[in-house]
């Protein structure tokens, strides 16, 4: 049996536009793509990379369908009609989807050619055509296709070609059931058998979505269909009603128009790039605190930052050891109190008024803008300095003593000052200097002074037969104008040979030789006991006051025999007394002592007062004497000077000129009365 589709000229028409439509936005797409190929980023994977939600389709739609005739039998031809249907789509890759579908479709069924003639009895001219018989019938279509899209799945136009498998159920209308079982339907045309037919077809074809918006779109779609022709449960052979001949075909064609819901995640274009940030600013330098810094003298500090544009605008913060100091200024002046080290920082801050916001472009989609945040200022720097005031002291390079080595007052033609010099050297900071100077013992004069004077006539020695010497620590202190000092030593060595040790004058009563008690005390109980305690002479200076006689009474005695007063008698009285002193020492016996006569040295001035008066205990003793030998402080010129005198020196006290040598009339003279 022949089939053969019957295409009207509408169905035509929709088939060509269609087509035209998908090739036309195939190519304009194809073109768009190429030239935005580097601005569109897609990717074989999800549908993050997709410029239009894709993923997922609901399209509902509505349109026509035509079919062709069964050319065989009765001309069997399926009336053109409307049709509304459902497509679910998933596209998994950007070049494949699978589509599950349905629609609904108008589909009457008429018959071409008459199945017979009446019969008698039913009203018409028995013999004459029945009338073609016609039912009212809906096809059900179901299918699943894959869709090959012929643009990525994502674009804003996407023609495609599909083929797949599909269900139809041709089913009459519930009238059509029921007329078809009429009696006189069933006399008629044999219908009575008429009822539901499925049957398994292809179909094939293609069209194109266009994106409205990012979920909505629309679809035209054209496709044909193939399966067997129905027969819907009538005869499939001549039988004297109406018949369709089975196992032949049928062809029909659908025409859509739909709206699309598109569900997924688009890819968006590139944001724009954002403006640039403030380019961040250099380490600042600081300059100024390179030389030397002095306590209390200001220093000036300067923060530079090179390279940074001289419209921006900066904010200086100074900190000395973390207090906040200055002002916003890149100079900042400090001055320092004290040897501590200053640790002074600056911060700098830019405050250039940003720029503003970036704004959407106008044609960049809303739903891709993320608002770019604003540009953040350059980050704080900071830089620091330490300044350290130069608090060193003066230095003492030299103290030296011109005659290091002196004598002490008591040699009189000895060396007894040297001149002391320092050389200093004012530190950097230390300005003019001062001086003073000081020593451990003596006397020393220009003080204030690099070179000052000292004298070691002041020194005390002891008495004593021995030599005796002390060392002298001169020091001087040098002091700045910031008050740093320093200090240093030198030592002068004073050397003091053995010295007489000079005892309380024996005093005499008025023109009187004669050793009273009291002179006695001072000759026997301190002189003739000194003496015997060191290596000592004792030295006897006589002397007369003015008032005297020069010589005492009498005429000399004669001869060798002479002993006693009487050898005295014409001798000068300074003599007289000077040798009477001398036998009180040496005489020997329970009033005398009896000190070698050997160590014992006299001289006699006469009226000659040089040395000084020491009467001492003689001059105000109340001690009981003899009858005309008491003495009082007007008898003080009257007197014997008593020296001990270191053994072999040859150092006299003031007022001797010579010693004279021990008479040979003391041992004579034995112990005085």
């Amino acid at each position: 049996m022949i089939t053969r589709l019957t295409i009207k000229p509408i169905s035509s028409a929709i088939l060509c536009g269609v087509l035209c439509l998908g090739t036309a936005a195939f190519a304009q797409d194809t073109n768009n793509t190429t030239g935005n190929a580097q601005t569109k980023q897609v990717s074989s994977g999800g549908s993050g990379a997709d410029q239009y939600p894709d993923l997922f389709e609901i399209d509902p739609f509505g349109g026509v369908s035509t079919y062709g005739t069964v050319a065989r039998g009765l001309q069997t031809k399926l009336v053109d009609g409307g049709l509304a249907g459902l497509r679910l789509a998933w596209n998994p890759a950007h070049y494949f989807g699978i589509e599950l579908w349905g629609d609904y479709d108008v589909a009457n069924v008429e018959f071409k050619t008459s199945s017979g003639v009446y019969p008698p009895g039913y009203g018409a001219a028995a013999g004459s055509p029945l009338p073609k018989y016609s039912f009212g019938s809906r096809n059900w279509f179901f299918g699943l296709n894959p869709v090959i899209p012929l643009k990525p799945r994502g674009s804003k136009v996407q023609p495609y070609l599909t083929v797949g498998v599909n269900g139809i159920q041709f089913s009459p209308t519930s009238k059509a059931y029921n007329q078809a079982r009429l009696a006189r339907n069933v006399a008629l045309y044999n219908s009575g058998q008429l009822n539901n037919n499925l049957q398994v077809g292809l179909n094939y074809g293609g069209g194109v979505k266009f994106h409205m918006s990012d979920h909505l779109g629309l679809r035209i779609d054209a496709r044909g269909f193939w399966s067997r022709n129905p027969t819907y449960g009538l005869p499939n052979y001549p039988n004297g009603g109406i018949y369709i001949p089975s196992k032949d075909h049928i062809n029909g064609f659908q025409g859509s128009v739909g709206l699309v819901f598109f569900a997924g995640s688009p890819v968006c274009p590139p944001m724009p790039a954002a403006p640039p940030p403030p380019a961040p600013l250099p380490t600042p330098a600081i300059t100024g605190g390179e030389g030397t810094t002095c306590p209390g003298k200001a220093v000036t500090l300067h923060a530079s930052l090179p390279g940074v544009a001289a419209d921006r605008k900066l904010k200086y913060a100074w900190t000395v050891n973390g207090q906040a100091q200055g002002e916003d200024s890149p100079d900042f002046t400090y001055t320092p109190n004290g040897p501590s080290t200053a640790n002074i920082e600056v911060t700098v801050t830019d405050t250039t008024p940003p720029p503003p916001p970036m704004e959407k472009p106008k044609k960049f989609p809303q739903r891709c803008w993320v608002q770019p945040p604003a540009p953040q200022p350059p980050a704080p720097v900071n830089a620091s300095v330490s300044i350290t005031p130069n608090t060193a002291g003066p230095t003492i390079s030299s103290v030296t003593a011109d005659q290091p080595t002196l004598t002490c007052a008591a040699v009189q033609n000895g060396t007894h000052t040297t001149n002391l010099t320092a050389q200093a050297t004012a530190g950097p900071c230390g300005g003019n200097l001062t001086y003073k100077w000081t020593v451990s013992e003596g006397t020393v004069t220009n003080d204030s002074t690099p070179t000052a004077t000292f004298d070691a006539s002041s020194l005390n020695f002891e008495g004593g037969a021995q030599n005796q010497t002390k060392t002298v620590t001169a020091t001087v202190t040098v002091t700045d104008q910031n008050g740093q000092t320093a200090s240093q030593t030198t030592t002068i060595t004073v050397n003091c040979p053995p010295q007489f040790v000079r005892l309380d004058d024996v005093v005499f009563a008025k023109n009187n030789a004669r050793v009273n008690n009291c002179g006695k005390r001072i000759l026997i109980d301190q002189a003739a006991q000194q003496a015997a305690g060191g290596d000592y002479d004792i030295l006897l200076v006589g002397h007369r006051a003015d008032s005297e006689k020069a010589n005492l009474a009498g005429k000399p005695p004669r001869g060798k025999a002479a002993r006693g007063p009487a050898l005295e008698n014409g001798m000068p009285l300074d003599e007289a007394r000077a040798l009477n002193s001398a036998a009180v020492l040496s005489g020997g016996g329970a009033t005398c002592g009896s000190v070698d006569p050997s160590r014992i040295k006299l001289e006699w001035v006469g009226t000659d007062q040089t040395s000084d008066r020491k009467p001492g205990l003689c001059g105000t003793s109340n001690i009981k004497e003899r009858r005309g030998q008491a003495t009082t402080q007007a008898d003080q010129d009257q007197r014997v000077e008593v020296y001990l005198i270191p053994h072999g020196s040859n150092a006299l006290p003031p007022g001797v000129k010579e010693i004279q040598p021990t008479p040979d009339i003391l041992k004579a003279l034995g112990c005085p009365k």
